[in-house]
């Protein structure tokens, strides 16, 4: 798993640009299919679902990077004044 997850990370612009052409091969197959009967009204739209993955994958990544930040960031001298007050 090591060795795999040390490949993916040495090959990351590949990666990306390997998900990128899926993203767009998704979008093209939308093109083709037949929408006989849209139960949703972003059924209809030609691309929504390739577009409402990406936009919901990239707020979910900016509204947890947020929460992270305000739950788990501590000011810079966090740890160095909790030793300072051991030593006394």
């Amino acid at each position: 798993m090591v060795t795999l997850l040390s490949y993916l990370q040495a090959h990351a612009k590949v990666l990306k640009w390997v998900f990128f052409a899926f993203l767009l091969g998704t979008l093209f197959f939308d093109f083709l299919i037949d929408r006989h009967h849209p139960h949703f009204w972003g059924d209809s739209v030609i691309g929504f679902w390739a577009l409402f993955s990406i936009f919901g994958c990239l707020g979910m990544i900016v509204f947890c990077k947020g929460l992270s930040h305000v739950w788990l960031s501590q000011r810079e001298d966090f740890y160095d004044s909790e030793d300072s007050d051991n030593d006394e």
